[in-house]
């Protein structure tokens, strides 16, 4: 009889959330600062959703940490965009700003508002091409 063999439960996705901010028929693009292979590429804000939290939960808290705005969580954009060879995975929601909070880029090098005639304007994480494909018609 051959030993047994243990085999490692494959493990969930760990899952990260980012906002797509609109506000008067523009969204809301951040540039990266880091890590070096990101740094000058545009995302959407947002980060991991820690133990205990909701994915709104979570990209609320970031929108906070990264923006110092207040948001309130919509509908789901775009399809789930794996990261990291699987070992992550990208899920994107609408959000509106809240109390006539401003953004500010705390964690980014900047930050741009875009019309739909701008999204191409600059260059997007690949994980943020899939969202900024759906973005058209929210925006028009």
């Amino acid at each position: 009889m051959p030993p047994e063999q243990y085999v490692k439960p494959a493990s969930s996705p760990r899952v990260i959330v980012a906002a797509v901010i609109i506000t008067a028929g523009r969204v809301l693009a951040c540039e990266r600062s880091s890590p070096p292979e990101a740094a000058g590429r545009w995302e959407f804000p947002g980060g991991k959703v820690e133990a205990g939290e909701t994915e709104q939960q979570a990209l609320a808290r970031e929108c906070v940490e990264e923006l110092g705005v207040r948001v309130t969580v919509g509908d789901r954009v775009g399809p789930d965009v794996p990261l990291a060879h699987g070992r992550a995975l990208l899920r994107v929601y609408a959000a509106e700003l809240l109390g006539g909070d401003i953004p500010k880029a705390l964690e980014h090098r900047s930050m741009r508002w875009l019309t739909v005639d701008q999204l191409d304007s600059v260059p997007w994480l690949p994980a943020d091409k899939p969202i900024v494909a759906e973005l058209p018609e929210l925006l028009t």
